[in-house]
């Protein structure tokens, strides 16, 4: 956090002194702060839309719903709401700021590939997250991404119109350079944070079902077919249980999530405490 809020700040300076107003510093942190604190409240709703997500009851789908209503009484924590998406991808997410705001949700494709060992050790995962505060943590993560991304694309823009006085030529080019950089030091930041997350969820999952084979045989059966699903959102990509995203070899040094190789090592090696 400390280092986002760095990112937001120098952005700010950096322009402060292109245009000779401290004022740009100091709007730059209320309305980032502003902004944060909205994602704050509103960011899981959001993420929910983005991906189409749509909340269920129990008579809509027993299986999924009785999964999580089950998982939530063994780990003692409050009931979250159940999101159904339309998608033939498999994959699953948690979202919201506490155990008292969660959602959980599933594609439907992951009910069809998942037998229903496998399909509680996911979800056992996602209310890892939820029991964690992972979802608190990377709701924050999205809003200052989103916000650093946003304050760099209006500085960029800023640099097409002049000003009465000539800028330093060489804060001109640093207010370029922060503008191109700052959105991608920000997603790797949260690529990196989301990682270790997920190993923590891996391990918190298996603890609750004490069955780490079955996330290790879930994982398996995903890295044999597509995780993307149909509605890329790199901003909430680090949210899902496997990487939503299409993407090669270069994607990879952006990927929100860990290898799933290394995960399913970890769980095997984990097994033998069992």
């Amino acid at each position: 956090m400390a280092i986002f809020l760095a990112i937001i700040a120098g952005i700010g300076y950096i322009f402060s002194m292109v245009y000779g107003s401290t004022g740009i510093l100091w709007g730059t942190l209320i309305g980032a702060a502003t902004y944060t604190l909205i994602q704050y409240f509103g960011a899981a709703k959001l993420a929910l839309f983005m991906n189409g997500a749509k909340e269920i009851k129990k008579s809509d789908n027993p299986r999924l719903y009785r999964i999580v209503e089950n998982l939530s009484i063994t780990n003692g924590m409050p009931m979250p709401k159940v999101y159904l998406i339309n998608d033939q991808a498999p994959n699953a997410f948690a979202t919201g700021r506490d155990p008292n705001h969660a959602h959980v949700a599933a594609t439907s494709g992951i009910l069809q590939l998942m037998d229903n060992r496998e399909l509680e050790a996911v979800m056992a995962h996602e209310m890892g997250h939820v029991q964690n505060y992972d979802i608190r943590v990377m709701m924050i993560v999205f809003g200052l991404v989103s916000a650093i991304g946003l304050i760099a694309d209006v500085f960029l823009r800023m640099m097409w119109f002049g000003s009465d006085d000539t800028p330093n030529p060489i804060f001109v080019l640093l207010g370029i350079v922060a503008a191109i950089l700052a959105p991608v030091v920000a997603i790797l930041i949260q690529a990196a944070i989301s990682r270790q997350r997920e190993y923590l969820a891996d391990a918190t999952g298996a603890m609750t079902t004490r069955d780490p084979e079955a996330l290790a045989s879930a994982l398996e059966k995903l890295g044999s077919v597509s995780t993307a699903t149909k509605r890329q959102n790199t901003s909430t990509a680090h949210l899902f249980f496997a990487n939503p995203l299409k993407g090669g070899n270069v994607a990879k040094l952006f990927s929100t999530h860990p290898p799933i190789a290394d995960r399913v090592s970890r769980l095997r090696s984990m097994g033998h405490s069992f």
